[in-house]
């Protein structure tokens, strides 16, 4: 209450003082604000209206400046007078000039520069510019000399409420839970004003809401907006507007005022439970649909909406619980009844169920409104449906021996048509699972024969498929695996495991094992192979090797003595006789190749045939070697010779720095003449390779090329002829080459 009574006093003087203020002073000691007149000089004198006066005396200093006001947004007809300047340095002659500058000096702010008075010349707005900076200096009217140093000074711009209150953030949204208690925030909005919030109540805002009630309520001078009923209902009434207002001068008659709108929305909370939209459902499926079909949907709506909408369905009761499930659709919000286990007409015809919807996400605020859950009844009616034939078992596993006589039965499948009609079953073989047509069935009885020889250690497993058909009604077909195991007989003889081969050394020891061999049998007796091993009857007293039967069912085979030669025999032979332990035991022969072998001390093998076959002529391996040695020697001899009998055949190239005419062969034939140059090519002479052979004439054919069909007479004359020709070619040659060479140096 103070407070507002002391606002209340501020606005009622505060016009007063401004008034005050800015009328102009008769005298200089006009009751003017001090702060309006500013002063230099001494002595100093102040004065008031009235009959007593004060006289103050100070010593000189310089201006002493206080700040000046001016109200903003004054239009009048003549200038505002905002202060005076004065100096006691002025007699009243008028030879002091006063002058003004800085912020706004000439345009905004005028002095007179005789009396000090200053003006303002335009309308000011403080929110625009709140204070201006200004140097005055007084100097003398006729020399312009500064009489004191300048001085700064500050004019405020005195506010007044011009501006209303504005919500820049607006429009507002904000949201609130439904069902939410008395007093509940909302949101805060806020306002500014562009008035001075120091000066008076321009810029003092009080909030209040023009529209929007009795749902909501406003903090007047926080702006904080709540609610103002309890358990507002989203499902009633989801979203609200209010308006709410911000006027300044503490809310007073004569403040301005600015509006905005907050949009409030009520979020959804788990409020309301599921509710089935009937009680009772029904739905129809035939007994042959396949596992996993959706039979049928139900559905429990709920009010609200998102995660507090969901609901998990159940069967929670019913004969057919083990028949069906059903699932929720998260999407759908419902619940899918499927088929879990086949269905039989004939077995039960119909089936009732309980199922149950209730919410995922529980609210305990609201768990007092009641459980949030449904139930709702449904009934399945089965419908009859030809089905295909049933086998007796989903699959078949038949055993049988390998030795089994054909056309035997090795075993039996049944199956029956599960319709009332009952029709007759036919049974086959899917061949594309017996390729070999190893087995047979018997149409009518479903017993199945064999029909080729078996052999376990072929195959061991038969996969078979059976397919039943309905007589009545072909398309109506069944299939069934049936597994066929071919047991084992004893039908395989054992023998060695692979093809041994055995090395003896001749300075080998009695006693030394030379070899360990093991047996092989195709066969698979249950308790394993077990084998017996021993000699020919007529081998039993053998007087080089015994065998000795090992633990791991394997045989060692041990020399009865040293001294083996390979001179006298150089391979034994040792058939082993191999019983195996089934009913009846089956035994084979099998005959261990033993060499003897030349053998370093440490018992190593260094050979077994070479040195036996050279041996008895009396040779040893370094002689061999030398033979083999002089025979290579004569090889190259023989190279060698034939090499340089060849290179003596050849004709002499002559080098040409040789005296050619130390080379010319002379002849005392009398040689063609000219026409005879023309006999040969030189480029003879410079293709040595091409002496050696005959070369024919440019111009004619030599006689010698069809020597064969002449007389031996004419064709010697012929050769003859042709030597001398060539030897005077090879004569000019010669010169020609030997003259090339000499013009060249």
């Amino acid at each position: 209450m103070p407070e507002r009574l002391a606002e209340m006093l501020l606005d009622l003087w505060t016009p007063l003082i401004i008034l005050w203020i800015t009328l102009p002073p008769c005298i200089y000691m006009a009751p003017m604000n001090q702060s309006q007149v500013l002063m230099s000089g001494s002595p100093l004198e102040l004065s008031s209206l009235g009959e007593e006066q004060r006289i103050l005396n100070r010593s000189k200093r310089g201006w002493v400046w206080n700040q000046m006001f001016v109200l903003e947004e004054f239009s009048g007809p003549e200038p505002i007078l905002v202060g005076r300047l004065h100096t006691d340095l002025d007699p009243g002659s008028k030879k002091i000039k006063y002058i003004l500058s800085g912020d706004g000096a000439g345009t905004i702010f005028q002095i007179n520069d005789v009396t000090g008075d200053i003006h303002a010349i335009k309308r000011l707005d403080r929110e625009e510019k709140a204070e201006y900076t200004l140097t005055a200096q007084a100097v003398d009217w006729e020399t312009s000399k500064p009489l004191e140093p300048p001085s700064e000074f500050i004019i405020k711009v005195q506010d007044i409420n011009d501006n209303a209150p504005e919500f820049l953030n607006g429009p507002y949204h904000a949201t609130v839970p439904e069902m939410s208690i008395l007093g509940t925030s909302v949101t805060n909005v806020t306002a500014t004003d562009a008035d001075d919030p120091v000066y008076g109540n321009s810029a003092k805002l009080v909030y209040s809401i023009l529209e929007g009630q009795p749902y909501f309520s406003i903090e007047p001078e926080t702006a904080i907006i709540k609610t103002a009923l309890p358990n507002m209902d989203r499902e009633a009434k989801e979203e609200y507007l209010v308006v709410i207002q911000a006027k300044d001068m503490g809310g007073h008659s004569g403040g301005l005022s600015g509006t905005t709108t907050l949009t409030v929305t009520l979020t959804d909370v788990n409020d309301n439970p599921p509710k089935f939209a009937q009680s009772l459902y029904h739905f129809s499926v035939p007994e042959d649909v396949v596992l996993g079909t959706a039979i049928g949907r139900v559905k429990a709506n709920d009010q609200d909406i998102g995660e507090n909408a969901q609901s998990s369905y159940d069967i929670i009761d019913g004969d057919g619980t083990a028949l069906f499930e059903i699932t929720s659709d998260a999407q759908a919000q419902d619940g899918i009844i499927r088929l879990r286990k086949p269905l039989d007409f004939e077995t039960k015809k119909s089936y009732t169920l309980k199922v149950e919807a209730a919410n995922v996400h529980i609210d305990p605020r609201f768990s007092g409104r009641g459980p949030f859950k449904d139930t709702a009844t449904v009934k399945i009616v089965v419908e009859d449906a030809d089905e295909p034939p049933v086998f007796s078992s989903p699959t078949y596993l038949l055993e049988v021996h390998e030795n089994a006589a054909l056309n035997s039965v090795i075993g039996q499948v049944t199956a029956r048509d599960p319709d009332i009609t009952s029709s007759p079953i036919r049974f086959s073989i899917d061949r594309h699972t017996d390729l070999e047509r190893q087995f047979n069935i018997n149409a009518d009885d479903g017993k199945i024969t064999l029909a080729t020889p078996l052999d376990r250690e072929l195959s061991v497993w038969h996969n078979i498929t059976i397919i039943a058909t309905e007589i009545r009604n072909h398309s109506q077909i069944s299939r069934v695996p049936v597994a066929i195991k071919v047991l084992d007989v004893n039908d395989n003889a054992p023998e060695f495991a692979s093809e041994y081969e055995a090395f003896l050394c001749e300075n080998g020891k009695p006693g030394q094992v030379i070899q360990t061999v093991s047996a092989m049998d195709k066969d698979d007796p249950k308790n394993g192979h077990y084998f017996l091993y021993s000699l020919l009857p007529e081998m039993v007293n053998n007087p080089n090797f015994t065998i000795r039967k090992n633990e791991d069912n394997s045989l060692s085979i041990l020399a009865k003595h040293n001294g083996f030669n390979r001179q006298k025999q150089e391979v034994y032979l040792l058939p082993i006789i191999i019983s195996d332990s089934g009913n009846p035991p089956l035994s084979s022969t099998s005959t261990l190749t033993i060499r003897v072998c030349g053998c370093s001390n440490d018992g190593v093998v260094q050979s077994c045939n070479v040195e036996a076959y050279v041996l008895p002529i009396g040779l040893s391996m370094g002689a061999l070697i030398a033979i083999l040695a002089c025979i290579i020697l004569l090889l190259v001899i023989v190279v060698l010779f034939v090499t340089l009998r060849r290179h003596k055949n050849e004709p002499l190239i002559i080098k040409d720095d040789e005296d050619v005419r130390e080379n010319i062969i002379r002849y005392d034939d009398e040689g063609g003449g000219e026409e005879d140059t023309e006999a040969f090519d030189i480029a003879t002479l410079q293709n040595p390779d091409g002496i050696n052979g005959f070369l024919p004439r440019k111009d004619i054919k030599p006689d010698l090329q069809f020597m064969p069909r002449l007389q031996k007479r004419v064709a010697r004359r012929n050769v003859t002829r042709c030597c001398l020709k060539r030897k005077t070619v090879e004569n000019h040659g010669f010169n020609e080459l030997r003259g090339q060479d000499q013009k060249r140096k």
